[in-house]
């Protein structure tokens, strides 16, 4: 029987590590997917069209969730089924739930009873704290520490070594900044910075 054709939509950068993870738990990629770079070869890979795209798994390899969104709901109706990708040097605790499409990149710590919803995205030395809850398409950058029982709504992005304090919430949609301390919930929509963090205010006008 012929393996599964495996494709990581987006040849970037996070399409790139998407790979290392496949190839660290030793599954074989057949492809790249990307419009902008179709006809390429990255990486020893052929980059493809989505629409090129043989029946089989994907894994979308792309930071923005709104991207993220699009790509799978375009994947699927072609009849792809979303793979889920996980580091062999991630830790992944008792009583956790990985939903289809997640990737959990290397030294990634995921806790007890966590739940990580369709398409999330744990990125490399990363901790999600017990009982946290990532909603779809939510995204936890390189080296950020999410603290127990936080809800990270849908397409919520946690920025590089950024900390959310026990128990808190991450709107939908909102982003925190790199380094962020978060200590209060966050609005859907908003972008915070800062520790303590604060919603970033657009330049004021002369």
């Amino acid at each position: 029987m012929s393996p599964m054709q495996l494709y990581i939509c987006g040849a970037g950068g996070v399409g790139r590590e998407a790979l290392d993870t496949a190839l660290a738990a030793a599954l074989p990629v057949t492809a790249f997917l990307d419009d902008a770079r179709a006809g390429e070869q990255v990486r020893g890979l052929p980059v493809l069209r989505p629409d090129e795209a043989a029946a089989g798994e994907y894994l979308v390899g792309i930071a923005a969730p709104a991207a993220r969104a699009r790509f799978a709901l375009l994947l699927e109706r072609r009849g792809l089924r979303p793979a889920t990708l996980v580091h062999p040097r991630a830790a992944i605790a008792p009583e956790t739930v990985l939903a289809a499409g997640c990737l959990v990149q290397a030294n990634a710590y995921v806790s007890s009873s966590v739940t990580l919803g369709p398409h999330a995205q744990v990125h490399y030395n990363a901790t999600i704290g017990h009982d946290t809850v990532l909603d779809a398409r939510a995204t936890v950058y390189p080296g950020a520490n999410i603290s127990g029982n936080v809800h990270l709504c849908a397409g919520a992005t946690v920025g590089s070594n950024a900390v959310v304090l026990q128990g808190l919430t991450v709107g939908p949609d909102a982003f925190v900044g790199a380094g962020a301390v978060v200590t209060r919930d966050v609005p859907a929509g908003t972008t915070v910075v800062g520790a303590p963090a604060r919603p970033l205010r657009p330049p004021t006008r002369d």
